[in-house]
């Protein structure tokens, strides 16, 4: 049982990462860092911390590097580790972290149209199948509702809490007039590129039995893109300095280590376990956790709509992972049932 509930327990806390990340990514952008930067010291993190595990942990079992597998993590590095990491920064910059986080909920529904393309995820209309779709609705519902319906003020007061190191991060003053649209629609891309990712990693976890190393192997070729990107649009020593505010080096690290290393090699782990879908269902967490971080920390008002498009974000992930649990139990049930039926099939033509 507690074998089969790990991966919902790591996605989870990946998830929880990932709201941290939203929340001192945008309280740096807003101290003055360009996103170019950041996504380009988060990488670089991420490959000196991967590098060395994968060396120690894998160097003796590790298989052989193909050109065709090299190719499929190369590309995993364009699209996780490059261009989903600098739109989604650089969308950040240009709308508020509510808006950010409710659109990347557009990557469960990216990942299972492109999972049924691919056929990686067989759509059933029977009761897994309807609970996936009907999950995957109210999870993109939910977050929709949380970015566009307010409603009244619910009555619980405000927390004493408040750490000024994150003050301002509600502030976005970049989003103004002409980057009211940039922002939102970058964030699409960044989901966009997501979903594809996670199917390539697919492909790469059932030909590359090292999860370890194309974790690091991926992290290095996104950190040497992202850095040649950075150096391009921001060539000032000035724009890399890191010791000019800690919230700087504090969001780069903590990126790095927790959102693109551990990230990488958690969500890596669980695809090839439960598969894409099962991965991108855990997005609509961040926005609920950044929600409730928003009240602690900065003071902000929590309105009806929250708890409602939460609610059906929540309703939506357990419908979905029922789904999968139910799913996973024909799946065990069903070898059996058809050995029997073709042993009884053997039966009536043996001449015996």
């Amino acid at each position: 049982m507690a074998t089969s509930c790990l991966p919902t327990f790591l996605m989870i806390g990946i998830q929880l990462g990932y709201a941290g990340m939203n929340l001192l990514s945008k309280a740096a952008m807003n101290n003055g860092m360009s996103p170019y930067v950041h996504v380009a010291y988060r990488q670089t993190t991420a490959a000196l911390l991967m590098c060395p595990i994968a060396y120690l942990t894998e160097r003796k079992t590790r298989p052989n590097m193909t050109l065709p597998i090299f190719f499929k993590i190369f590309l995993c590095s364009i699209l996780g580790g490059s261009i989903n990491q600098i739109t989604y920064v650089v969308g950040l910059k240009h709308c508020n972290t509510t808006v950010a986080s409710a659109l990347t909920n557009l990557t469960p529904a990216f990942t299972f149209i492109l999972a049924v393309l691919t056929r990686h995820e067989i759509v059933s209309f029977r009761r897994a199948g309807i609970a996936k779709i009907l999950g995957t609705l109210l999870s993109i519902g939910g977050a929709m509702m949380l970015s566009v319906y307010h409603g009244p003020i619910v009555p619980i007061g405000q927390p004493k809490i408040h750490w000024t190191f994150l003050e301002g991060i509600t502030v976005n003053k970049s989003s103004t007039g002409q980057h009211n649209y940039l922002g939102p629609l970058l964030v699409v891309t960044s989901a966009l590129s997501w979903s594809i990712w996670s199917i390539v990693q697919t492909k790469v976890n059932l030909e590359y039995a090292a999860t370890y190393s194309s974790t690091a192997l991926m992290c290095l070729m996104s950190s040497g893109i992202c850095l040649v990107i950075g150096v391009i649009i921001d060539h000032n020593k000035s724009d890399w300095s890191l010791t000019s505010s800690g919230i700087r080096a504090i969001s780069s690290v903590y990126s790095g280590v927790f959102c693109s290393a551990l990230s990488y090699f958690v969500m890596s782990w669980c695809i090839e376990r439960n598969g894409a879908f099962f991965v991108s269902i855990f997005n609509p967490l961040p926005i609920i956790i950044v929600a409730i971080c928003s009240w602690l920390l900065l003071g902000e008002k929590i309105f009806t709509g929250t708890v409602l498009g939460s609610s059906l974000i929540i309703l939506g992930l357990f419908t979905v992972l029922w789904g999968n649990w139910f799913e996973s139990k024909q799946e065990k049930v069903s070898p059996v049932e058809h050995l029997e039926s073709r042993q009884e099939d053997l039966t009536k033509v043996s001449p015996v």
